[in-house]
């Protein structure tokens, strides 16, 4: 009888170990908005793109986000400065398309909820490094209207995949 109560108290002990070790991060990836075609590198917001930047905000009003990353291009951080500005955080910059990146990421707000804006090549690869494996492929030019939420334990341990449109 001992030695069973000492294997339930052992495999109790396990078990609670292992899930305090699960700690799942949420990341909620979108691309930048609909922008104008002005010739520069960096150009704003079309009235359409401003107006799915609010969509974008009522969508999430109602879920916890401990960071926003956004790319350091005007399209990116306005796509979710509404939702910023609803939450009362600030857009940090972050580059794209370096794991180390992501990496920072998942250990700062590790447990918590990120969002990045970032772009028709650079949510996908994200997207790919989160998950461990080559899914998703970059969105076409005029394609604007993804949502991937991807819940990790870690890069490769995927908890949960949400694909969304707005």
């Amino acid at each position: 009888m001992k030695r069973v109560l000492l294997i339930f108290v052992l495999s109790i002990y396990t078990c609670n170990a292992v899930a305090q070790k699960s700690t799942i991060t949420t990341f909620i990836l979108v691309r930048h908005a609909e922008k104008e075609a002005d010739g520069t590198k960096d150009p704003e917001l079309k009235p359409e793109g401003v107006e799915r930047a609010m969509r974008l905000s009522a969508l999430l009003s109602n879920t916890q986000v401990d960071a926003i990353y956004s790319t350091n291009f005007k399209r990116t951080k306005n796509t979710v400065l509404p939702f910023a500005n609803a939450k009362g955080l600030s857009v940090q910059l972050y580059e794209a398309l370096k794991e180390s990146e992501i990496d920072t990421m998942l250990k700062k707000h590790s447990g918590g909820t990120v969002l990045i804006s970032g772009h028709s090549n650079t949510v996908p690869w994200t997207a790919n490094l989160l998950i461990g494996k080559q899914e998703y492929g970059d969105f076409s030019d005029d394609d604007y209207g993804n949502v991937f939420i991807i819940s990790v334990v870690e890069k490769g341990k995927v908890v949960k995949v949400t694909a969304l449109r707005y």
